[in-house]
């Protein structure tokens, strides 16, 4: 284990039970959904897919079809 890991779970078992087991849950869907995310990409298919998804990307871009969606910009979509 980490030293920071090691840090975070000492603080974490000064809270009360009920806030140990919400950041405990938050933890375990994190492993798993970074888990998912690992076997989908380790899939041949999906370099494929995300070749074709880049590729639809970069013409909307090139059609203007996008926009930035950062408020602090002042534009409006």
């Amino acid at each position: 284990m980490s030293a920071l890991l090691d840090k975070a779970i000492a603080a974490i078992r000064e809270l009360p039970e009920a806030e140990q087991d919400v950041i405990a849950r938050e933890m375990l869907e994190r492993v798993e959904a970074d888990a998912k995310w690992e076997k989908l990409f380790a899939d041949p298919r999906s370099k494929n897919a995300l070749k074709r998804l880049a590729a639809e990307a970069e013409a909307e871009i090139e059609r203007g079809d996008v926009f930035d969606f950062d408020p602090a910009d002042g534009r409006q979509p």
